[in-house]
């Protein structure tokens, strides 16, 4: 009976989780407290998902006050950031523990 449970509860969870087969990953690295790339392009009004990797022995925090997003990476690890349909423009990000070297822009381009 557990295990048809937690078949149950496995197969919900994957129902409820849209999948991530056509949906746009770009990877970014944080590498001696910079961003790699620091200039991301993305395709306006789509949305997309940046795949963060902390390649630094300390934490870094992706901070966008115009996307609303703040996100801790810890060292050594990596996070999943989905960004909404944006609309075409300029978008400015920090990591906010190190802003003197981590920052970047992302720039949504209409047709990309």
């Amino acid at each position: 009976m557990r295990n048809a449970a937690r078949w149950l509860i496995a197969a919900s969870l994957n129902l409820a989780t849209p999948a991530l087969a056509d949906d746009t990953v770009i990877s970014v690295s944080i590498h001696d407290h910079v961003f790699i790339p620091s200039e991301i392009h993305v395709p306006a009004a789509k949305p997309v998902f940046l795949e963060i990797t902390n390649t630094d022995a300390t934490a870094e925090e992706f901070d966008s006050g115009i996307l609303g997003i703040e996100k801790v990476i810890p060292p050594g690890g990596k996070v999943r950031i989905r960004l909404r349909p944006l609309g075409a423009g300029t978008y400015k990000f920090v990591g906010e523990y190190h802003e003197a070297t981590a920052h970047g822009i992302i720039i949504a381009e209409p047709g990309k």
